[in-house]
């Protein structure tokens, strides 16, 4: 079995820990030998080669500013469920619940959803709004989507499952699958591609056709299992105020209600956000609608206006003229698939 491990130390974040101080957000002590986490390879997600993998960022640094002693492994999906059932990991950290049984796990908040689309270099995917407008076509996903209560259900569709990232996007590629249905993270680093080669880009299904997320499931019988999972959750939500996903998803805007008020408000990080990008194209890291009772966040810093948080992206030396983004899948590898487009 291949598989790579990653060690999250206790380096405490300076800024993290004055905002968990000042939020009220700081647990007391745990005492908690090493817990391991593991997951299979996903692309741009989870990696077993070094390449681009925003979870592992995420988690990574979750743990370690909530200074608590975790292990990441990364293993192939055969082992992945067998090493959880028989305690060789004590739970999974990039977990997508679609309809398991999960009595079994403490399960954190989602701390990064999963939209799922479909996609398709036809404009007219545009007009698919449910799983039902896809009946009787063929589509292609992914097995971690394809095997799960939740997909086996939908059995009016002529599912193409395929074992990775790239092979689904061949099924495009090929004209093999009319349609694709995957994150919309995934379909967008996609697009950076096409667009860099002057190709036409992926349409998007009219909304999406599957909300879920990201979670850690740690199981019950691992000491401090609650404990453990609520310090991670709160140390994701300081991360996310204070820009952190900004980054790590390289999104100008996120949204996100940080205030309780059940009204979304707009985040910004001033290492990737700059006065020219719009609110337009923002994504939310959880269900609430924004609203004119919205705030805006900057580096951790709260504005009522849209005025005054772009003055505050100049006053911290953002650049109007931004770099062009680069997508996080291995453009060399792909290129063979945007020759057939």
């Amino acid at each position: 079995m291949r598989q790579i491990v990653t060690r999250v130390g206790k380096q405490l974040s300076g800024m993290l820990f004055m905002a968990i101080c000042l939020s009220g957000a700081l647990l007391p002590n745990i005492a908690l030998s090493q817990s391991v986490l593991g997951a299979s390879p996903f692309e741009t997600y989870v990696s077993d080669n070094g390449e681009p993998a925003k979870l592992m960022k995420i988690v990574n640094s979750a743990f370690e500013q909530a200074e608590l002693d975790v292990e990441l492994r990364v293993m192939r999906d055969a082992f992945l469920g067998s090493a959880v059932l028989i305690g060789k990991v004590d739970g999974r950290f990039a977990y997508i619940q679609l309809g398991e049984n999960t009595d079994e796990y403490v399960l954190s908040n989602i701390y990064l959803p999963i939209n799922l689309y479909a996609v398709s270099k036809k404009f007219g995917v545009e007009n698919v709004m449910r799983f039902a407008h896809l009946n009787d076509n063929r589509v292609a996903v992914e097995n971690r989507f394809a095997n799960t209560p939740e997909f086996r259900l939908l059995k009016n569709i002529k599912w193409s499952r395929n074992p990775s990232t790239f092979d689904a996007f061949k099924q495009l590629a090929d004209d093999r699958a009319p349609y694709l249905v995957t994150t919309k993270l995934l379909a967008e680093e996609f697009n950076l591609l096409l667009e860099n080669d002057n190709e036409e880009q992926l349409h998007f299904s009219g909304k999406p056709l599957m909300t879920t997320g990201f979670q850690i499931a740690l199981r019950k019988n691992v000491p401090n299992a609650k404990a453990t999972i609520e310090a991670f959750n709160k140390a994701i939500s300081v991360m996310q105020k204070l820009g952190q996903f900004n980054e790590i998803l390289k999104k100008p805007w996120l949204t996100k209600d940080v205030n309780n008020d059940n009204v979304a408000d707009f985040i910004a990080s001033s290492a990737v956000t700059r006065t020219n990008h719009t609110l337009e194209h923002a994504y939310a890291l959880d269900n609430y609608a924004t609203s004119s009772k919205s705030l805006y966040v900057v580096n951790g810093q709260s504005f009522n206006t849209l005025e005054d948080a772009q003055e505050a992206l100049e006053a911290a030396n953002a650049q109007e003229n931004a770099s062009q983004p680069q997508s996080s899948l291995d453009a060399t590898i792909y290129k063979q698939l945007i020759r057939k487009w």
